[in-house]
């Protein structure tokens, strides 16, 4: 099965599962009192600088809340995106388990803009509305767009200037960073960002993410709020040798997984591409006048957005499985969710292509 779904789907990398075995030998001080977190702690500051601290936690909702509840006091709310993870995805973690309430702003293209602020700011003191104290940004975004280091600079400069804290969820940030070129920190410690949630299990690890906190004097009690959260692992070194695997820069599997996995969407949006052209150049366009195949986002990370006929779609994902992300303007019309992962091969993209032609007919 070649699935197209989420690089969730995806395997742990054979160095990640040599990792874990690795750090299988004998007895280890348990809750990160090991060499292994230690390790961890040697090379996050090495990608982000003298100041990071890493805190491994299970899953991505963890390391979300985990960063939000040490960023915010009791009073304080998150701006984020009406797409973003936390606010969609999460199942209301933020608000049931941190009791931090979320003030979503629309982001059509997945990134929010300095003047998304304003309705919220405004609020700024009033006893009777939500304190917007810190904003979470996505970076690449629910959408497959990435944020340049201008934008990113932007709303970090904004937020600080209304005394805000910022916030990265970067469960693909390393996806971000082989677009953009750029290296972990010149995309988040250079630019001012506070706390990230840097991700692993989208790329290629088993199983867990690190809260890495860039600016210690952003945030309170984040050892407590990871215990409480539920979010502190007692064989720590498990979590911590798979984290460090994959930021050891002998390798850089980080980088090498993520550059793999963009390279793959951009050979799909390119077939896509071609295909829609192809159609339109036959003069077949759906009932409504619409595109019968459709790209709007740019495709800037590992994953493509297309809207096409549902039966097509349908069709397609018998041999190749992948989800729906929303409804077309029309009934019979759908955007579906093209995700490909560090183990997405040419042939796994060819052979989905020669699918998408087939089910067109």
């Amino acid at each position: 099965m070649a699935a197209f779904a989420s690089d969730n789907y995806a395997p742990a990398h054979p160095a990640i599962l040599e990792a874990i075995a690795a750090a299988n030998d004998g007895h280890a001080v348990s809750y990160g009192e090991d060499r292994w977190t230690a390790r961890l702690t040697e090379l996050v500051r090495h990608h982000f600088g003298d100041q990071a601290q890493a805190y491994p936690v299970f899953n991505g909702t963890g390391a979300n809340v985990v960063s939000l509840g040490a960023l915010l006091p009791r009073w304080g709310s998150a701006i984020v995106t009406d797409v973003a993870h936390l606010h969609t995805d999460e199942n209301g973690a933020p608000e049931r388990v941190a009791g931090i309430k979320l003030l979503p702003v629309a982001a059509p293209d997945g990134k929010m803009v300095p003047q998304s602020f304003g309705e919220y700011t405004i609020n700024l003191g009033d006893p009777h509305r939500a304190q917007p104290l810190a904003v979470s940004l996505t970076q690449s975004t629910e959408l497959g767009t990435v944020y340049s280091a201008d934008e990113v600079r932007g709303l970090v400069d904004t937020a600080h200037a209304y005394g805000m804290s910022v916030h990265v969820d970067g469960a693909r940030i390393a996806n971000a960073a082989a677009h953009l070129g750029l290296s972990l920190r010149a995309l988040t410690t250079d630019l001012g960002v506070d706390v990230l949630s840097f991700g692993g299990t989208k790329n290629g690890i088993l199983l867990g993410e690190a809260v890495v906190v860039l600016n210690p004097g952003a945030v309170h009690g984040i050892e407590f709020i990871r215990k409480m959260s539920m979010q502190l692992a007692s064989k720590m070194r498990y979590v911590s040798a798979q984290l460090a695997a994959l930021l050891d820069p002998e390798r850089d599997l980080w980088l090498a997984n993520a550059t793999a996995a963009n390279a793959r969407a951009t050979q799909l949006r390119a077939g896509v591409d071609a295909l829609a052209d192809e159609l339109a150049r036959d003069g077949r366009v759906h009932e409504s006048g619409a595109p019968l195949l459709h790209v709007a986002n740019p495709t800037q990370a590992n994953v493509v957005f297309a809207t096409l006929p549902r039966a097509v779609a349908d069709a397609v994902r018998v041999e190749h499985p992948f989800y729906d992300w929303r409804a077309g303007s029309h009934p019979d019309l759908v955007e579906s969710r093209w995700m490909c992962s560090w183990d997405t091969t040419e042939e796994d993209v060819a052979a989905f292509l020669t699918a998408l032609h087939k089910a067109f007919g």
